[in-house]
């Protein structure tokens, strides 16, 4: 992973099509089906998440590809900060069946990531860049998240199982 210097003032290093390919990803995830008769947009995310355990770490993790690019594209630390909070709000709802997946529908984690990151090109404030240390924590913490989460989720549906199944 290639990480910007700490020590550097933020100067945003997007590619355009990074940037391209990070929105078309938040679409799909979070915005790519109308729901006919009314203003909402639904994606990937909530769909997937119907799946127990499995649907919720494959969006997980791509949220968590999301944080990546933003911190190698040398976006601050409080702005990797509130991504991380954007997705730890995600996954966690994630494990509450349906109800999870109907907070997905509203709070589209990935759009808001996405924001962020088109607000910091737009008009970048002098910082630094998040340090290397720090993304790399952020990266690790949520991965390591959305892994426990799922695991979590698999032992309590095992459990409930077993209590009906005796």
């Amino acid at each position: 992973m290639s990480l910007p210097n700490s020590s550097s003032v933020n100067k945003p290093d997007i590619a355009p099509a990074s940037l391209k390919r990070l929105q078309q990803m938040s679409h799909v995830l979070d915005k790519a089906i109308a729901i006919p008769g009314s203003d909402i947009r639904v994606g990937l995310d909530p769909i997937l998440g119907l799946l127990p355990g499995g649907g919720d770490v494959v969006t997980g993790l791509l949220s968590v590809y999301i944080v990546f690019e933003a911190a190698k594209m040398g976006l601050p630390a409080q702005t990797l900060g509130r991504m991380s909070f954007n997705i730890l709000l995600d996954v966690l709802s994630g494990m509450v069946p349906v109800l999870g997946d109907l907070f997905d529908v509203g709070w589209k984690a990935n759009s808001q990531n996405v924001a962020l990151i088109e607000k910091h090109v737009a008009a970048p404030k002098p910082s630094r860049a998040a340090d290397k240390v720090f993304a790399v924590l952020v990266i690790v913490g949520l991965v390591v998240l959305v892994v426990g989460v799922a695991a979590l989720s698999v032992w309590v549906v095992s459990q409930v199982w077993a209590l009906l199944f005796r």
